[in-house]
């Protein structure tokens, strides 16, 4: 099943280096954005969902404050 990348929320992490994101409750951790949805992207496919390929420029419009 493909999941909408509007789903897909990565932030900075308060209080620590790197980046998280969150996503059909999955939250992963990276030191980059990339590296973050690089993980979630594994994380959702071992239960069956499917994210689109980015590449590292493009996954700096998926940061958002909170």
């Amino acid at each position: 099943m493909q999941v909408n990348l509007k789903t897909v929320k990565i932030f900075k992490i308060n209080n620590r280096k790197g980046y998280g994101c969150i996503c059909r409750n999955h939250l992963t951790e990276g030191k980059t954005i990339y590296e973050a949805y690089l993980r979630m992207k594994k994380a959702l496919k071992r239960n069956g969902y499917i994210l689109k390929d980015l590449t590292a420029k493009d996954t700096d419009r998926l940061l958002q404050s909170l």
